[in-house]
């Protein structure tokens, strides 16, 4: 096949993608991060539809770190599977709150289509490019 010869970049491949969805993640839980106890209450309860109603402002707090601490390790590709594994887990989160809200398919693929990632990446690894490496 033509493209077989692209295979040499694979350790490049996986850090444009660690780079990219990693700044994304900095965008996504920097300001939950920074938005303090309220947004983190708010964040905390798409717990209840998984029957956890407790302690939402801690949950909250726990996904706003997950994401933005999350998006640093992907980049430099430090605790990358840990980090991978509590992604993938609060998409898992995102995707049943959109879906008990009533968001169907098409409102929870975002998180659903980032949880698949984070789990596809955590069995693949960071690549050359990374402190973990």
């Amino acid at each position: 096949m033509k493209f077989r010869f692209l295979s040499r970049y694979r350790d490049e491949g996986l850090f444009m993608l660690r780079l990219g969805i990693g700044v994304m993640f900095l965008f996504h839980g920097g300001p939950k991060l920074l938005a303090g106890p309220d947004k983190w209450q708010q964040v905390g309860s798409a717990l209840q539809y998984l029957g956890v109603d407790y302690f939402p402002t801690f949950w909250g707090l726990l996904a706003a770190l997950s994401e933005f601490g999350g998006g640093l390790c992907l980049i430099v590709g430090f605790l990358f599977r840990p980090a991978c594994l509590l992604l993938a887990v609060t998409m898992g989160v995102a995707t049943t709150m959109h879906l008990g809200r009533g968001d169907g398919l098409m409102g929870a693929s975002h998180a659903l289509e980032n949880g698949i990632l984070f789990a596809s990446l955590m069995l693949i690894g960071p690549g050359r490019f990374s402190v973990d490496k």
